[in-house]
C-alpha cells in the first residue's frame, strides 16, 4: 500500500500540544490526508461532527475536556459511532490501552507520533474506508 493510497481520506486530528498537532498534520497531509484540527476535546465535538472524517485521531492529556472523555462522546454520537478512532497515548501501559478500549476507541499510538507509526495505524482502516 503506497502513499498515494491515503489520497482523500479524511482524518480528524485532536491534540491540545501545538507542536504535536502541526507534525501530525504535516504528516497526514504529506501522506495525502485531508486534516481536520481541534486543539480539544469540546472544540471537536462540533468540527468533528460537522467534517465526518473517515478517521479520528484523539490526544489522551487534554485540559477541560481529555481524550477518553472525547473519544465517549464521539462514539455515542449516531453520526460517529461507526468512525474508527485512534488514541494517541502518553505511555505504552496495560491501563492506558484498556480504558482506551472500554471508552470506545479502535486502537492507540503511543506518542511521539512518528510517520510509520500514524500511517501504519492508519492502513488497519484504509480498506474499509476506500470501499465505502
Amino acid at each position: 500500500m503506497s502513499e498515494s493510497d491515503f489520497k482523500g481520506i479524511k482524518v480528524a486530528l485532536i491534540d491540545d500540544d501545538q507542536n504535536a498537532l502541526e507534525t501530525a498534520e504535516s504528516l497526514l497531509k504529506e501522506a495525502g490526508c485531508d486534516v481536520v484540527t481541534a486543539i480539544d476535546g469540546f472544540q471537536s465535538l462540533s468540527k468533528v461532527t460537522d467534517a465526518q472524517p473517515n478517521l479520528i485521531l484523539v490526544d489522551v492529556t487534554m485540559p477541560r475536556l481529555d481524550g477518553y472523555k472525547t473519544c465517549f462522546l464521539l462514539k455515542n454520537n449516531d453520526a460517529l459511532k461507526q468512525t474508527p478512532i485512534v488514541m494517541l497515548l502518553e505511555k505504552d501501559s496495560v491501563f492506558e490501552h484498556a480504558r482506551a478500549k472500554l471508552v470506545g476507541a479502535d486502537d492507540y499510538i503511543i506518542k511521539p507520533v512518528t510517520k510509520d507509526n500514524i500511517l501504519s495505524s492508519i492502513k488497519t482502516y484504509v480498506v474499509d474506508i476506500k470501499s465505502n
